[in-house]
């Protein structure tokens, strides 16, 4: 317990390892969504879920170790919501290319992402893009996600004069959707720990009520193999130029 104290400086910043689990605690409620979403997202491009799940899963509790163990930073890691829709919606669904390339070519530009960190390019590049710019960027891919959730909910719909329109107030989904957001909102503005996750379940809830969402057949299983996916990204790096 002493070696934990002093690793991770507890007397330093007044604080104990009750104060450390509950804090821990609240961070995994709120990006426990990512468990769902992010299957749910590449699932469009072809991808199987299951694997994808899993490899959501290990990715999050190894990143969170490593810059919590290693980097000694009090920061959770989890694929984030942005990238993912870009490689299903347009990159898949829309350029009509093959997860495993798309996937190989996510591969190549992580490789391209470690040496420009090594050889501290990465900094560089990030201080030459105005402010402005950024914040643009930030809020175009917040929008982007934000039209695919109301997409995927059946608020909105294609329209052929209008390109979007608003979606059958007559279909149970639509209001799902709808009561999802608005607790999700309140819970956001009220700052209570986890509100996506707790939106996101009772969301659920009121579909299963309605019957949109089917029970489970399963309380509790394995977790999902890994292999439909697993080094895919490599074997298919040839296919890149094709």
């Amino acid at each position: 317990m002493n070696f934990i104290r002093k690793y991770f400086q507890l007397d330093k910043y007044n604080t104990s390892i009750k104060v450390k689990f509950i804090a821990g605690l609240t961070t995994f409620i709120s990006m426990s969504y990512i468990l769902f979403v992010n299957p749910s997202v590449l699932g469009a491009s072809g991808m199987n879920t299951g694997a994808v799940f899993t490899a959501t899963a290990l990715a999050s509790a190894l990143g969170s170790a490593i810059m919590g163990i290693v980097a000694n930073y009090p920061i959770g890691e989890a694929p984030a919501l942005g990238i993912n829709a870009f490689f299903a919606y347009t990159v898949g669904v829309g350029m009509h290319v093959s997860w495993q390339t798309a996937l190989a070519s996510v591969f190549v530009a992580s490789i391209i992402f470690i040496l420009i960190t090594l050889f501290k390019l990465r900094e560089k590049i990030i201080d030459s893009i105005p402010a402005d710019l950024k914040f643009a960027i930030s809020s175009g891919i917040g929008l982007f996600i934000a039209f695919l959730g109301l997409q995927n909910g059946k608020l909105i719909v294609a329209n052929k004069s209008t390109l979007v329109g608003l979606g059958s107030l007559h279909d149970p989904l639509v209001w799902i959707t709808i009561f999802g957001l608005l607790v999700t909102v309140i819970l956001m503005i009220l700052n209570v720990p986890g509100a996506i996750f707790i939106g996101m379940v009772l969301a659920a809830f009121f579909g299963i009520c309605t019957g949109q969402i089917a029970l489970p057949h399963k309380v509790i299983s394995t977790a999902p193999s890994l292999a439909p996916t697993f080094g895919q990204a490599i074997f298919h790096i040839k296919d890149i130029n094709s």
